[in-house]
Parts: structure tokens; C-alpha cells; sequence
């Protein structure tokens, strides 16, 4: 018999953990790969639509409203800003996608956006922003994606997108053409990384001037997963109020778990831990908006892509709220008899 003390214990845990809260969620997809070298990452939405994502978030109780995708047809145009590729595309994309992003948000849906790659990331926390102010930021990945245009090696967008929406570094960025519609919104005492393991010098130097909240693998697996999102959290919405928003790469699971995307880098979170990240956000109630971004049908094998559309669909469930434990049917107190 288990003693009084532990299972009074774990019921409340259960009780607090295992309530229904499905959410009300507005997919948008954002086909989109410019802001880096690779082809694929913008045939990511069709992808994990095709693999049941969806399908699985209605499943599961959800009120799921599809926009499809954003439509844009890239220029092959080079932009005039230096050290960034394709910067005209990256611009013009993102503008469409922020005012989608927006519009799902004010509707009342939590935005759960389908990568493409990271650089699309400048379009759904823009968005967001717009939308919900007082906003905080979790940036899930092995990299840090802080760079400016100065700072870059690659002068690849998808590893700059946070530097642009930074209050700090405003003076830090070049005049961009076409960029006037984007202005900073957010402060790096209101952004939080978690997974990190690949983190170039010039971003380390950003980060420790501004102060940023930065957990890398090693302290997740110092403290575990779930106290790494609660001592996020606390840094970032301290008193627990501001609205929630994870852009969360799909290279932040370890390559065994996630192998079909760009940069894969070893030594990342298990499936397991970056659902457990997506639930505990879920369960503030203050989580608006998704992004799951950087998966490529391109690399790899049939095998790897359905391992990382397997996790993507995962992570998806996490985020809207999907408990493990499985649920007892809506409404039913008694068992069939025969």
C-alpha cells in the first residue's frame, strides 16, 4: 500500500498537470529558405501538414483554424545590405508574414507557425509583438541566431533574426532599404535561450553585455529540464504576466531525434525534454504564440524525415497542451457495462 504522505502527493500533481486545457490554435505556414544556403527548409509546412500534424492537434481536443501559407514568390533579386544574403527576400517575407502572425493572435488563437527556416523568425515575433506588447521570448535552439549584419561569418539571415528586434541593439544595425515597417520591440531582459551548444564568439560578447538569460546544454542537463524553463521564465516574466512566445528550432533536439534539418549539432535536448519545455510553457497560460521551424524533407534519409516530422507533430501537442497520461472520455463518469 502506498503510504498517505506520497499519494496525496501525486494526485495533486495529476490534478494540476492533467486538467483539460486544449487550445484554440491558427496554423500558419511560412515556406520559406532564403536566409540560409540549404534548399528544403521551405517545403517544411507541406511536410508536417502531410505527416498529420494537424490531424493530430484536432485529435486531441483542439479548435484548429488552417491559414495555409504565406503566398510569396522570392525575388532572385540581391539586396543592397551588406554581408546579408538575400536580405530584399528575408524583408519582404517577413513583413507578410508579422501582419498574419498579428491577426491570428488578435483573433484569439495561439499562433503555432510551420517553418521554414529560422529567419522567419523576424516576421512572427514582430508579429506577435504587434499584437501583444508585453511580450517575453524562449529561444529554443543549439544556436544563439543573434549576429547583426556586422557581426555574421556566414552572412546568412537565419542567424541574425533576434539581433533585429532588440531595443540594445538598435545602434548596432545598419540602415536596411525596405526594412521601415520592422522596428525593435523587445528587450534582452525579456529574451531567454535554451539548448544552446554552438555559439559563435561575437554572439557570446552580445549576449554577456546585455545580460541575456543564456542556458546552454550543459546547465539543462545540470538541473534538468524543468527547472531550466521555470528559471527562464522567472529571468524573462518574472512576475509571471507577459504573454509567451517560443521560436523553437528543430536542431535544439539532438540530431538522433531530429536529423532532417540544416545544422544539426550533438549533444541537444531529447524528444522527451523539449516536449516537457513546451508543456510547462503551455501550462503558465500565457503561451500565444509557436514557431517550429529549420525541418528540411531534403536532408537525410525517408527514415530521418519521418523521425523529425515525428517529433515536430510532438512538439506541436506539447505546446497546445496534450497531456501523456491519456484522458478518460469528455463527459463520461461511468464504465460500459456489457
Amino acid at each position: 500500500m502506498l503510504k498517505r504522505g506520497p499519494f496525496v502527493h501525486v494526485q495533486q500533481w495529476f490534478s494540476i498537470f492533467s486538467s483539460r486545457n486544449y487550445s484554440k490554435i491558427g496554423v500558419i505556414g511560412a515556406p520559406f529558405d532564403k536566409g540560409q544556403r540549404k534548399e528544403g527548409a521551405a517545403l517544411g509546412p507541406s511536410s508536417l501538414r502531410q505527416s498529420g500534424l494537424i490531424k493530430h492537434l484536432e485529435s486531441i481536443g483542439c479548435d484548429v483554424h488552417d491559414f495555409g501559407d504565406i503566398d510569396y514568390q522570392p525575388t532572385r533579386e540581391e539586396g543592397t545590405v551588406k554581408n546579408v544574403r538575400n536580405m530584399k527576400d528575408v524583408i519582404a517575407f517577413n513583413e507578410k508574414l508579422s501582419q498574419k502572425v498579428s491577426q491570428i493572435i488578435k483573433d484569439g488563437r495561439m499562433c503555432l507557425t510551420l517553418g521554414g527556416d529560422h529567419s522567419i523568425g523576424v516576421g512572427t515575433v514582430h508579429g506577435h509583438l504587434k499584437a501583444q506588447p508585453e511580450t517575453s521570448l524562449l529561444w529554443v535552439d543549439a544556436h544563439a541566431d543573434i549576429n547583426t549584419p556586422v557581426t555574421s561569418n556566414s552572412g546568412n539571415a537565419h542567424g541574425m533574426p533576434l539581433s533585429f528586434h532588440i531595443k540594445e541593439l538598435t545602434e548596432y544595425q545598419p540602415e536596411i532599404p525596405g526594412f521601415e515597417w520592422h522596428s525593435p520591440m523587445i528587450s534582452a531582459r525579456n529574451i531567454a535561450f535554451i539548448g544552446l551548444r554552438d555559439v559563435e564568439p561575437y554572439e557570446r560578447l552580445i549576449i554577456e553585455k546585455l545580460g541575456m538569460c543564456a542556458l546552454s546544454m550543459e546547465e539543462v542537463h545540470g538541473i534538468g529540464i524543468k527547472e531550466a524553463v521555470k528559471y527562464a521564465l522567472s529571468r524573462i516574466d518574472p512576475r509571471n504576466t507577459r504573454h509567451i512566445h517560443v521560436s523553437f528550432d528543430i536542431d535544439a533536439l539532438d540530431p538522433l531525434e531530429a536529423p532532417s534539418t540544416g545544422t544539426p549539432v550533438r549533444g541537444g535536448l531529447t524528444l522527451r525534454e523539449g516536449t516537457e519545455l513546451l508543456r510547462s510553457v503551455h501550462r503558465t497560460g500565457r503561451l500565444s504564440a509557436v514557431d517550429i521551424v529549420e525541418v528540411n524533407p531534403l536532408l537525410g534519409s525517408a527514415s530521418d524525415l519521418k523521425i523529425t516530422l515525428d517529433a515536430a507533430r510532438h512538439l506541436a501537442a506539447a505546446a497546445a497542451g496534450y497531456y501523456p497520461g491519456g484522458w478518460a472520455p469528455k463527459g463520461v463518469t461511468d464504465i460500459p457495462q456489457s
